[in-house]
């Protein structure tokens, strides 16, 4: 008995030095993967907007270490549809990225969509940045939060219109008809988020959900104002604006990251490399910056922790779109 015990415990110990000499080998071949061609970073969206904005100021800082030219590609198109498809059909080789955030979730559940669950065909690699998506208003509804403001909106003679540039935020429209009890509330989807701002600040739309960071400037200037940002956080650009949780709209306590993602089946060790790469770059003063500037936070985080983000935001969204059906 002490014979088999004494070969068992030689047996379990050489499999720790192996599995640990596995584990070096790969954070070392991670350590040392860079590029030996240009990078893509494809984003699914119109250039001009915050995600436009975070892709570049990262994509700036991977080529300074990298030594490697680092394009940003705005594909964007049928809900982030048409971008996402062109990353999921890359080859494996760490050479063609996407920039997503949480929308990539809900595609599957587009009516129109034909095809398997993006998030099944992608491998996350980092998210590199947060920033709270916020309900914004005109000048000319009344109020100073979202409560007031659908009240204010409920005494107009016509429906409200709300504004969105996603799917992600055209679902929270839904959402916000249902828990503010507006049935006529029309939701209006856009391109991107400067002609949804225009049209905001030319009063043709009465409500918005997006990004923070089209609309900081102009929330500051006192031409829109923001009445609360989505989740239970209250943004440091907004000190003084309610959270969804503080508001008691408990749909809107959602967090929006903005990260990279690579085709599926590319090494591992490349994703690895990628992804220390980000952890670095978001933490360079140029990026730190770039992501102040539009009130982001950096994140920079594993791929084993991004994919337990997306998790959590497949989750999440597959109950709403249960209880809002889209369209």
């Amino acid at each position: 008995m002490k014979i088999f015990h004494s070969r068992l415990a030689r047996t379990m110990t050489r499999a720790l030095i192996v599995a640990a000499s596995l584990t070096l080998a790969l954070a070392a071949r991670a350590a040392d993967w860079v590029p030996n061609r240009p990078v893509t970073l494809i984003v699914p969206y119109s250039p001009g907007g915050g995600v436009d904005a975070q892709a570049r100021a990262v994509a700036e800082q991977l080529q300074r270490m990298w030594g490697q030219t680092v394009i940003v590609e705005n594909a964007p198109g049928a809900d982030g549809v048409i971008g996402t498809r062109k990353v999921m059909n890359a080859k494996p080789d760490g050479l063609t990225l996407l920039v997503q955030l949480p929308s990539l979730t809900i595609i599957r559940h587009l009516p129109t969509y034909k095809g398997p669950d993006p998030v099944s065909q992608l491998t996350p690699v980092s998210a590199f940045s947060s920033l709270p998506a916020v309900v914004v208003a005109t000048s000319s509804v009344a109020g100073k939060n979202l409560g007031e403001v659908v009240r204010s909106c409920k005494a107009l003679a016509d429906p409200c219109s709300l504004g969105t540039t996603e799917i992600m935020a055209r679902l929270l429209g839904r959402a916000l008809s249902d828990e503010a009890a507006m049935p006529n509330l029309v939701v209006v989807n856009y391109k991107g988020g400067g002609q949804l701002v225009a049209d905001l600040i030319g009063n043709n739309v009465k409500l918005g959900i997006m990004g923070l960071t089209p609309v900081l400037p102009h929330h500051k200037s006192g031409a829109l104002k923001v009445v609360m940002t989505l989740g239970d956080k209250r943004s440091a650009a907004l000190p003084d604006v309610p959270t969804a949780v503080e508001s008691g709209f408990a749909s809107f306590n959602i967090g929006t990251w903005y990260g990279l993602f690579a085709p599926k089946g590319t090494p591992p060790e490349v994703v690895q490399g990628i992804a220390a790469a980000v952890g670095r770059a978001v933490r360079s003063e140029g990026a730190r910056k770039a992501f102040a500037s539009v009130a982001a936070e950096p994140l920079g985080n594993t791929p084993s922790e991004f994919a337990a983000m997306v998790r959590v935001e497949s989750e999440r969204y597959t109950a709403l779109v249960k209880k809002f059906p889209l369209e």
